[in-house]
């Protein structure tokens, strides 16, 4: 009962904000589960992509995309009860926090759930502790999911059998993790399976170039 009131609360404050913001259109989901992204640094810092999000964190608290403009973030959407991608990527990216060593304090890794039906706050914490306790998890409204995912252009969508119960579902989702810098922008997409060395060369490429 007092997550659905945080969340109302946190739903009443955040719509006359998105009003004001340009929210781009739903993209068509496809048929094919975990699309992968593509690794492409240039195009996104020809765009200067900030990607924007206002959701609850697994402390009980609002989270937004401002709160970090002192740390580089990694982010990835998925949902508890996926069986394998979701795992193998938070495996991933706790590997990348313990490859950085003291560097990790310069990034806040991020898990946005796209299942805030079943994906609760007490649901979230325990799932992101399992992996490293330095991951936060993030949920909100189906329209604060849906809105935080079509910022960072992922696509998801609920697959359920005929007749199965309101809780027996799986989701389609776009899989990999998103590098965002100290100012908000998009740095680098990283797509699924790419190697844990590489993706800590990647971010400790950015931290020497922020001077940390």
């Amino acid at each position: 009962m007092c997550i659905r009131v945080q969340k109302r609360t946190l739903v009443a404050l955040i719509l006359p904000v998105l009003a004001t913001l340009a929210s781009p259109a739903i993209s068509q989901t496809t048929a094919a589960a975990d699309v992968a992204l593509a690794n492409t640094d240039e195009p996104i810092e020809q765009e200067r992509a900030a990607p924007r999000y206002l959701l609850l964190g697994s402390h009980g608290r609002a989270v937004t995309s401002e709160d970090f403009r002192d740390r580089f973030q990694l982010v990835a959407f998925g949902f508890t009860s996926c069986p394998d991608v979701c795992p193998t990527t938070m495996v991933e990216m706790q590997q990348v926090l313990a490859a950085l060593g003291p560097r990790a304090k310069h990034l806040q890794p991020i898990f946005i759930t796209v299942d805030p039906q079943r994906d609760t706050t007490v649901v979230l914490a325990a799932y992101t502790r399992n992996f490293d306790e330095r991951i936060l998890g993030l949920t909100g409204s189906p329209e604060l999911v849906r809105w935080a995912a079509n910022n960072f252009k992922v696509q998801f969508t609920k697959v359920q059998e005929p007749g199965a119960g309101a809780n027996i579902y799986t989701i389609d989702h776009s899989a990999g993790m998103f590098l965002l810098g100290p100012d908000g922008q998009l740095l680098s997409k990283i797509a699924y399976g790419t190697a844990v060395k590489d993706v800590a060369t990647r971010i400790e490429h950015w931290l020497k170039a922020d001077g940390k």
